[in-house]
């Protein structure tokens, strides 16, 4: 992937209208996500509205579905036991605390990653590396905390 990132100019998502920040966030899921080849797909969500910022070619998400995932980091006892509904699927818990939630659905994967004001949303299919999918999406989230996003 050469640079960091989380280093590159472009990336920096101050004082900026809200379109240029789009096409940033664009930017940043194709390079932080997308480019690893072991994301299927993703989206950037702004938490306090379930507005979508930004997401792969193909990948939409409805307000109500945001809210429903987003609601499953209320209890996360209660979403380990019950798994995380999604794009029609039961996705069994792998794992679920505050800040991200793991689910997999027969041969596929859901990743959930809260930051402070942003909440990152992949998959992947069976012929990905969940581990590669997790740990890119834990480091755009690393990210977005630093930024106090």
């Amino acid at each position: 992937m050469g640079e960091d990132f989380r280093k590159q100019s472009k990336f920096q998502l101050t004082g900026l209208p809200d379109a240029v920040k789009m096409n940033q966030l664009q930017n940043l899921i194709h390079d932080a996500l997308i480019s690893t080849n072991n994301v299927q797909h993703c989206a950037i969500v702004r938490r306090k509205d379930c507005n979508v910022r930004a997401s792969s070619v193909g990948f939409n998400l409805y307000p109500d579905q945001v809210q429903m995932l987003l609601d499953a980091f209320k209890n996360p006892p209660q979403t380990r036991e019950e798994g995380v509904y999604f794009d029609d699927g039961q996705y069994k818990c792998v794992r679920a605390d505050k800040n991200s939630i793991y689910g997999k659905c027969e041969k596929k994967g859901l990743i959930l990653v809260k930051t402070l004001s942003m909440l990152v949303v992949a998959t992947y299919t069976e012929s990905m590396y969940p581990s590669v999918c997790v740990e890119a999406v834990e480091k755009l989230a690393d990210y977005f905390k630093e930024k106090g996003k």
